[in-house]
């Protein structure tokens, strides 16, 4: 039976199983145990027939229907000719589908799906489960204008589906390759898919390899830098801090003022060796978290307000990059600008005996989550375990650090006894 407009499969009692067009005059449905199942209208003889064609003409028409999965006329994939199936141009219209046959042209415009609905919606006490199919070239207007008319018509409910939108679907028009047989000639075959997933292996192994390997960020020629002249207990020296654009160190110099010497040697070994863990990003605040409070002579006094007593040169040397270059390690670490200065000459002596402590291996890894920490956080990165957590017993300060077993305010040198 024939809608008014001319649709086949509008009905109940038709090839559909409800107020809607048919998907497509042949349909493919991929089963669930493997293969496929073909599915064909069959009231195209009996339209054809009302139309007033011959039996034959209806033969002729249901074979080309049967090797091209259309009824329009079309070009053979394998000969590049035209195919005309016998159907008049003027009733094209009459088997016009849900979806574009796989070498046809045609689809039902979505006001059929509207109209359709609106004529039956007056006698429905509910809405009508029904999904407007609208072709993969659909723009964003059409199916906006797709909502509009179904609410101007009085539609309830209404649904879109756009053709191409899921993965998968359980209805198609052609054969694909996971529905057994021969797909379609511009299907891809299985060895086309092999070598695109190898391809994506490929790719990705590639990606992944990138992605562990260590890239050194270099410094310009010409870039600024900052000279810092300390000394301890005697022992002289110049730190240089070069800088990349954004105001961080990207390398470090420490010259003593005894060339040729062992510590000379030494230092320079480990700016070296600084300077290229900065420069493959290692953040500063591990280097510092690591490096300070480290315990070997030489030690001592320093005239450097900020870092008081330094307890060897590669303690001081990174706990003055903390204090330039980490905001608010400064001010979590150095003295009270109000604490007068005490005369402690046996804190020499304890210092001598003090055990050194150990370092454990620099992560070679670059850490981006203590670049986005919070100020305080990151001061917490820098400064690890060096404080202890407890109150000196003389001035109150909480600046208490190790000494070995025992613990030492570094604002007074009082020692906190051992544990």
């Amino acid at each position: 039976m024939l809608a008014p407009t001319g649709t086949i499969g509008f009905l109940m009692d038709c090839d559909t199983t409800g107020i809607e067009p048919d998907i497509a005059l042949v349909k493919y449905k991929l089963l669930a145990g493997g293969g496929m199942l073909k599915i064909v209208n069959r009231t195209v003889p009996p339209a054809l027939k009302r139309l007033g064609y011959t039996p034959d003409e209806i033969a002729a028409i249901l074979i080309h229907i049967e090797k091209y999965d259309t009824i329009e006329d079309v070009t053979d994939p394998n000969t590049g000719k035209t195919v005309r199936s016998g159907l008049r141009a003027e009733h094209l219209p009459v088997f016009d589908c849900a979806f574009k046959a796989h070498l046809g042209t045609r689809s039902l415009h979505y006001r059929g799906h509207l109209k359709m609905m609106a004529a039956a919606q007056p006698f429905l006490s509910g809405a009508i489960s029904k999904t407007v199919n609208m072709p993969q070239e659909a723009t964003v207007e059409e199916i906006m204008q797709t909502y509009i008319e179904a609410w101007q018509l009085g539609l309830k409910a209404v649904a879109i589906y756009r053709d191409g939108s899921k993965r998968s679907a359980p209805l198609n028009t052609k054969k694909t390759v996971g529905m057994g047989g021969e797909a379609d000639a511009i299907t891809p075959g299985a060895e086309d898919l092999a070598e695109r997933i190898a391809t994506l292996i490929r790719e990705n192994e590639d990606l992944r390899k990138k992605s562990e390997t260590r890239t050194r960020r270099p410094m310009t020629d010409t870039r600024m830098s900052i000279t810092h002249k300390f000394e301890i207990a005697g022992h002289e020296g110049y730190i240089t801090a070069g800088l990349y654009p954004d105001g961080q160190p990207g390398e470090v110099f420490v010259q003593m003022s005894k060339e040729g010497s062992t510590i000379g040697g030494l230092m320079d070994t480990v700016a070296t060796l600084t300077s290229m863990a900065l420069q493959y990003g290692v953040p500063l605040e591990q280097l510092v978290n690591k490096f300070a409070y480290q315990r070997f002579e030489p030690s001592g006094y320093t005239r450097n307000p900020n870092i008081r007593t330094a307890f060897s040169i590669t303690d001081y040397v990174f706990r003055w990059l903390g204090c330039e270059f980490i905001k608010g390690y400064k001010e979590a670490t150095s003295p009270d600008s109000h604490q007068p200065e005490l005369a402690m000459p046996e804190i020499e002596e304890m210092e001598k005996q003090a055990v050194n402590r150990p370092v454990s291996d620099l992560s070679p890894n670059e850490d981006p989550a203590i670049e986005r920490l919070p100020k305080p956080d990151r001061v917490k990165a820098a400064l690890g375990t060096a404080y202890m957590g407890v109150i000196c017993s003389n001035c109150g300060s909480d600046k208490v650090i190790r000494a070995g077993a025992c613990g030492v305010c570094t604002q007074c040198g009082t020692s906190q006894g051992c544990s």
